[in-house]
């Protein structure tokens, strides 16, 4: 091995980018590549010396570290209170590029933001068996090889490769009904004046009719326990959520890499709202309410 602890301490940033696609949770991701590095360091040095790629061994001990989570969390989530998202994250959210900087203080300023961070996407990714969801992150997103994704999930590589292709079904079906960019962009804009005008049939005239609203509060701020469901409920919703709309401010800005709501009170950030848009029509509102999720939307 020619890397040095420098070069391997470098991987930090790729670690953290693929946990947080496996949980859309910073925290969790954190922990996950923290567990990584204490397995390497603990390796003797002439185990470490005789690994080939260092970037290889570190992936596939995340990759499994990930999978037992997830396999043992059983889609529940122990004390969470409500409904669940994936956390938001702001466009400031970049990786270093300064060839000599050292890692972040902060694992968020390590995601490298593209589709494969869509709130619509990790929603989905959340729903996938943990097989599914190891395979396609680690293929589709990350380019791991079936054979070497065979070895982290136990299973064949062809088996593998039937995993991802399963997950890849799912998420070509959310796509394949998905707006452009633009779009998406001038369908939130026109919810967003909606909204500040307090106006519920521009608001209803936006919604598909199946439109399903979530909120996620943590338990930490007043939310809904449940989905909220159809134009009707989900307008009044809308629209009560922070109180009047003149009691906050909302501004468009991207959110997970596509173009979001974010809600404010006063100089704070009290929400992060997330859509998903077919055929012009808001088919999920996803609202993020949390103040843990909320913290790096309310720095500097």
């Amino acid at each position: 091995m020619d890397e040095s602890p420098r070069d391997v301490a470098r991987e930090r940033q790729h670690l953290v980018n693929l946990a947080f696609r496996m949980f859309g949770s910073t925290a969790e991701a954190e922990d996950v590549v923290q567990q990584t590095y204490a397995l390497w360091y603990a390796l003797p040095e002439a185990e470490r010396d005789a690994v080939a790629t260092p970037r290889a061994w570190l992936t596939r001990t995340a990759a499994r570290i990930c999978l037992d989570i997830l396999a043992s969390r059983r889609g529940l989530r122990d004390g969470y209170v409500g409904e669940w998202l994936p956390e938001p994250v702001p466009n400031t959210s970049v990786p270093t590029s300064a060839p000599h900087a050292g890692p972040p203080a902060d694992p968020l300023d390590r995601i490298t933001l593209d589709e494969s961070v869509s709130m619509a996407l990790l929603v989905l990714l959340d729903s996938l068996a943990p097989e599914e969801r190891v395979a396609f992150v680690l293929h589709d997103v990350f380019g791991v090889s079936f054979e070497a994704i065979g070895d982290i999930v136990g299973r064949t590589a062809r088996e593998s490769r039937n995993l991802a292709s399963n997950a890849r079904r799912n998420i070509h079906r959310l796509r394949s009904h998905e707006t452009s960019p633009e779009t998406h962009t001038t369908v939130v804009q026109a919810f967003g004046e909606a909204w500040e005008l307090g106006d519920a049939v521009a608001l209803a005239a936006l919604l598909a009719p199946d439109v399903v609203a979530l909120t996620d509060g943590g338990g930490k701020v007043s939310a809904e326990a449940q989905p909220v469901r159809g134009v009707a409920e989900v307008v009044r919703f809308v629209l009560h959520a922070f109180g009047a709309p003149e009691d906050v401010e909302i501004t468009q800005q991207p959110v997970n890499a596509q173009t979001g709501l974010v809600v404010r009170r006063g100089l704070s950030v009290v929400g992060v709202v997330s859509f998903n848009i077919s055929e012009s029509l808001v088919t999920d509102v996803w609202m993020v309410l949390n103040p843990d999720k909320l913290e790096r939307w309310n720095r500097g």
